[in-house]
């Protein structure tokens, strides 16, 4: 595929000046410190009705992280892993997502969010509503990470 082009819509403000600064998840710290996403101006309209939701997905650009790399051993772990059964931010597209609180609007292009996990200045590429109808699965298993999971199951599927 050729040709692909992503237009950030904005940029989140977070804390973390630096990829080692930032927490593990947007869980941690706790509590989740306030962090902004501002949305540039053109695109403002999109931003319609959003008050309500109680939390967004948002997905935005690693453009400070480490070359991809296609399996790792994680911190926490003794085997090494496929980039694509972790959340490591090093991977072939930098793609981040994070479930966010929404907190409301701090300007007319200004969100108020918390549980972010990325670097001050990250670009935005995009905004959802979490749906809980849609979006949570509660009966979800967590792979390797699950502690009744083989440890050291390492196939490729």
């Amino acid at each position: 595929m050729t040709g692909l082009v992503l237009h950030p819509i904005g940029r989140l403000r977070t804390p973390w000046a630096q990829v080692a600064d930032c927490p593990r998840n947007g869980r941690q710290p706790d509590p989740a410190p306030v962090c902004e996403a501002h949305v540039a101006p053109e695109y403002a309209e999109g931003l319609r009705s959003l008050d309500g939701f109680s939390h967004l997905i948002l997905l935005y650009w690693l453009d400070r992280t480490k070359p991809a790399a296609l399996s790792f051993t994680p911190p926490f772990d003794d085997t090494p892993r496929g980039v694509f059964a972790t959340r490591a931010p090093w991977r072939p597209n930098p793609i981040g997502m994070s479930v966010v609180a929404f907190d409301g609007f701090a300007a007319l292009t200004v969100l108020r969010v918390r549980f972010l996990d990325c670097v001050d200045g990250t670009p935005l590429l995009d905004i959802k509503p979490y749906l809980r109808t849609t979006d949570a699965e509660p009966d979800a298993s967590m792979g390797w990470l699950d502690p009744h999971a083989t440890r050291n199951r390492n196939t490729a599927r």
